[in-house]
C-alpha cells in the first residue's frame, strides 16, 4: 500500500477583528479573535516523483494548482528546512468557501505542513511548525491550532482562548472574492476621509473586547451577540465598513440574515463572506434557508464551533483512521 497521510483543517470566523493604524511597513497590528468552525478542507499527501497539486470540490477551478498555492509553499518550506526534495502529491478536497475570508488557503497550507511532516518523518516540533506557519501567512498558525485564539501582531502571535460552549453560525457565501490588501487600503482611506487618520500615530493600539472574551469563556450566545454588535460602527470587525464600501451589496446580505432571526451579523474578516450568529442549531438552519431564498448570496452554510485545528485523520502507514 502506498503511504499516505490525510489531514482535516477547519475554516475560521473572526469574532473580532480590531485593526490598528497602518505601520511604516504597510501592515497593521491586530487584535484578532479567531474562532474555528466545522467546515473543513482535507489535505492528502502521497509520495511522488515531483511536487504536484490537485484540487476537488466546490469552486476547485478557482484554486491555483501551481507553486503559488500555500499547500505547495508549505511543502517546499518544510523540505528546504530538512534538506530534502519536496517530492509529494498534495490533493486538496475543498469544502471551505474559496476566497471568502474564512482562511481556506491558510487551512490548506497548515494541513499540508502537518501532513508532509508526518509523511516524511521530519519530526518538527509544535514550535517549529508554528514558526513555519507564520512564515507562510498571518492566518496559517491559527489553522494549525484551531479552537479559539487571540491573534496579535499581524494575527500570527496566538494566545489560546477558553470557550465554554458550542456556538452556531451561518455563513453567506458571495459570488467572487475581495482582495484583502484592497480592503485594508479602503479601511485606511475611510479613516483618513473621516478625519481620524490612518497611521499608527493616529489610531489607538487594537485591543480585544473584554465582553466578547467573557461571552466566549462562558458559552453565552446572547452575550456574544451583544459583543459582536458593540464595536466600531456596530460591528466587532473594523474592516466591515471597508468591505461594504467596496461591495455595497454585502449590506443587503447582512440585513437579510438579521431579518431572518440571526442574533448578530458581521462580515467575516476581509470578506466577502458574511457570518451570522444563531441561537441554536435549528435557528441556524432557519437563517440559512432564508438567506438562500433571499437572492443576496450564492449560498449559505451552517457550521458550529469551536472546531479542532489541523488533525491527522488517516495514516495508511498504520492502516487505521485517527
Amino acid at each position: 500500500m502506498t503511504a499516505s497521510i490525510a489531514v482535516r483543517v477547519p475554516a475560521k470566523v473572526n469574532a473580532q477583528l480590531a485593526v490598528g493604524g497602518r505601520r511604516p511597513d504597510g501592515f497593521h497590528d491586530l487584535a484578532n479573535v479567531f474562532f474555528a468552525v466545522g467546515l473543513y478542507d482535507e489535505i492528502t499527501v502521497t509520495p511522488a516523483d515531483e511536487l504536484r497539486i490537485t484540487v476537488e470540490g466546490p469552486d476547485a477551478d478557482q484554486v491555483p494548482c501551481d507553486r503559488t498555492n500555500l499547500a505547495a509553499r508549505a511543502a517546499e518550506l518544510l523540505a528546504a528546512r530538512h534538506g530534502i526534495e519536496p517530492r509529494v502529491h498534495i490533493h486538496i478536497s475543498k469544502d471551505i468557501p474559496v476566497a471568502g475570508g474564512m482562511a481556506g488557503g491558510s487551512a490548506d497550507g497548515a494541513g499540508a505542513l502537518l501532513a508532509c511532516d508526518a509523511l516524511w518523518g521530519t519530526g518538527a516540533s509544535r514550535t517549529e511548525l508554528l514558526d513555519m506557519c507564520a512564515e507562510l501567512g498571518s492566518d496559517v498558525p491559527f489553522s494549525l491550532v484551531g479552537g479559539a485564539a487571540l491573534g496579535r501582531g499581524r494575527g500570527e502571535l496566538l494566545t489560546p482562548l477558553a470557550v465554554g460552549g458550542t456556538f452556531h453560525w451561518v455563513f453567506a457565501v458571495a459570488d467572487g472574492g475581495l482582495s484583502t490588501p484592497a480592503v485594508y487600503g479602503e479601511c485606511d482611506r475611510l479613516r483618513a476621509e473621516h478625519g481620524t487618520g490612518a497611521t499608527t500615530d493616529d489610531v489607538p493600539d487594537p485591543e480585544p473586547s473584554a465582553a466578547l472574551l467573557s461571552a466566549l469563556h462562558d458559552g453565552d450566545t446572547t452575550a456574544l451577540a451583544g459583543a459582536l454588535a458593540a464595536g466600531t460602527a456596530g460591528s466587532s470587525n473594523d474592516l466591515q465598513a471597508a468591505a461594504i464600501s467596496l461591495r455595497p451589496a454585502l449590506a443587503d446580505t447582512l440585513r437579510a440574515g438579521t431579518e431572518a432571526g440571526a442574533l448578530a451579523a458581521l462580515v467575516s474578516g476581509s470578506g466577502p463572506t458574511c457570518a451570522f450568529l444563531a441561537k441554536d442549531a435549528a435557528g441556524a438552519e432557519q437563517v440559512a434557508a432564508a438567506l438562500r431564498a433571499s437572492g443576496t448570496c450564492r449560498t449559505a452554510r451552517v457550521a458550529a464551533g469551536p472546531a479542532a485545528g489541523a488533525t491527522v485523520v488517516r495514516d495508511s502507514r498504520n492502516a487505521a483512521d485517527a
